[in-house]
């Protein structure tokens, strides 16, 4: 495939060095403010420049900055670990419906639909995962993944066992495993990679002790790669009173096969966004479900549904013991809602069906590319090495393309990581579209990869220093600055 034919789609794409001003660049006029404000001097202002358009100029505006905008619905999305996948659009319908728009503080008996659904859910998350019981309330995968510690730790504080202050996290372990853990007032310590990139047993054997309070893992791990020996390692955190937790970002590559309750897992959170289509929170809204293992349902966050005796169908209760409430009972409803009709269509046979996608997908892109892949067997997500060529270059260069590229630069225990994740939702065709760009990109030189990207309107950005710094006002640029 030539690399005109790789750079497909390309009326979606500005053209090179294209720039869509901003309103506030646009035929500004000076409005009066009326001086009768009840405001101090200091925050108000006697005029305003506003933009003066017409409807057409305003219409023609967005739309041409909608078209500088890649994302889900427009094309391939590969970022290993994120799991960037289309949503499929009936689940909006679904939400949007108006019989779920439910003020949260209504009544039970009022609400029996609602608290159906979140009791089905809870049912359906929990024989997914293979866990006793399943709190809805977690807002996103991140607080997900702080529910799920703090409930391991008032379950040891509850046994008399708050000396454990240790979690033990692999080195490639997701980010947000060392600051939840760092957050639930735990010392972290890190676990290093055996030569087949899986957890290394004797390592694991010094690093457990007394002062365990949990090992956080992720199965299949950020390599994509299945943890061979888990029922041994669960054995092992178990023996010495830890608990086993488990990161379900790679969930998807498990549906219909596999269960991490079965595995030995006593905790874990579900990412609804990565497993079951629901929008990707990117600041919210999100969803993280936590499942426990029976010892631990006492501890969850109150309130849960469970079905009722008396009149109602169902019930609101709290749990024993529990850590209390971190968020609304119906956690962010209208995603769970989401997560629920995802699933209730799809049925055990669908959800078995897009993991086995998943795999296949994986696989067969890593196929089909030049860049080596040096851990496998995998699963739903490989990480290749972008070998002497720098793998953040690589990633700007496929932008020319017309495709997003992979996560880079990670994890470390692989040189120049280009790790890629294509999910189940994306056909052959769009795979051996990404495989082409991967291939072309493989094949030019450091002056071309370093001078990328060329064809979109923002380059170079300083990614690092726009978070920490960022500009939230507007000014035109003066000469020289």
């Amino acid at each position: 495939m030539s690399d005109e034919q790789v750079r497909y789609d390309q009326a979606r794409y500005v053209e090179d060095g294209q720039y869509e001003p901003l309103l506030s660049e646009k035929d500004l006029t000076r409005v009066d403010v009326d001086d009768d404000s009840p405001l101090p001097d200091d925050l108000t202002r006697d005029s305003l420049e506003l933009p003066e358009l017409s409807e057409p100029e305003l219409a023609r505006h967005y739309t041409r900055l909608s078209q500088m905008i890649y994302g889900i619905d427009t094309g391939p999305y590969p970022l290993g670990s994120c799991t960037m996948k289309y949503n499929p659009k009936f689940t909006e319908d679904v939400a949007a419906l108006p019989s779920a728009g439910v003020h949260p503080d209504r009544s039970e008996e009022s609400v029996q639909g609602t608290l159906e659904l979140l009791y089905r859910l809870q049912d359906y998350l929990g024989r997914i995962g293979g866990m006793d019981a399943v709190t809805l309330q977690p807002p996103a995968g991140a607080a997900g993944e702080f529910v799920g510690i703090r409930v391991a730790t008032a379950y040891h504080e509850h046994n008399g066992e708050d000396h454990r202050d240790e979690v033990i996290i692999p080195e490639s372990a997701h980010g947000t495993n060392f600051a939840t853990a760092a957050l639930g007032g735990y010392d972290v310590v890190s676990l290093p990679s055996d030569d087949e990139g899986r957890v290394d047993l004797e390592a694991l054997e010094a690093a457990l002790s007394e002062d365990t309070a949990a090992l956080m893992l992720t199965n299949p791990n950020t390599l994509g790669l299945f943890e061979r020996d888990i029922t041994e390692i669960a054995e092992m955190v178990h023996d010495v009173g830890g608990l086993l937790y488990y990161d379900g970002a790679n969930l998807n590559a498990l549906l219909g096969r596999a269960r991490p309750g079965d595995m030995g897992f006593d905790v874990m959170h579900y990412n609804v966004h990565k497993t079951f289509a629901t929008p990707h929170g990117g600041g919210g809204p999100g969803a993280g479900p936590v499942g426990v293992a029976e010892k631990l349902e006492p501890f969850l966050p109150a309130p849960r549904v469970r079905e009722a005796e008396g009149d109602a169908d169902y019930e609101l209760f709290d749990p024993e013991h529990t850590i209390g409430k971190v968020h609304g009972y119906q956690g962010n409803w209208l995603v769970l809602i989401k997560a629920f009709a995802y699933i209730a269509r799809l049925g055990d046979e669908g959800l078995a069906d897009a993991s086995a996608k998943a795999v296949l997908n994986a696989n067969y892109l890593a196929s089909q590319i030049g860049y080596d892949v040096p851990y496998e067997p995998f699963h739903h997500e490989f990480v290749a090495s972008a070998g002497d060529q720098d793998a953040a270059d690589v990633a700007k260069r496929m932008l020319d393309y017309g495709v997003h590229p992979p996560t880079t630069k990670w994890p470390e225990i692989v040189p120049e990581a280009l790790m890629t994740e294509p999910t189940e939702v994306e056909s052959k065709d769009t795979l051996d579209r990404l495989a082409a760009a991967f291939d072309a990109v493989a094949e030019e030189d450091d002056e071309t990869l370093e001078a990328a990207p060329e064809r979109t309107t923002a380059r170079r950005i300083d990614q690092t220093n726009a978070a920490r710094d960022p500009q939230l006002s507007w000014h035109t640029l003066e000469d020289g600055e």
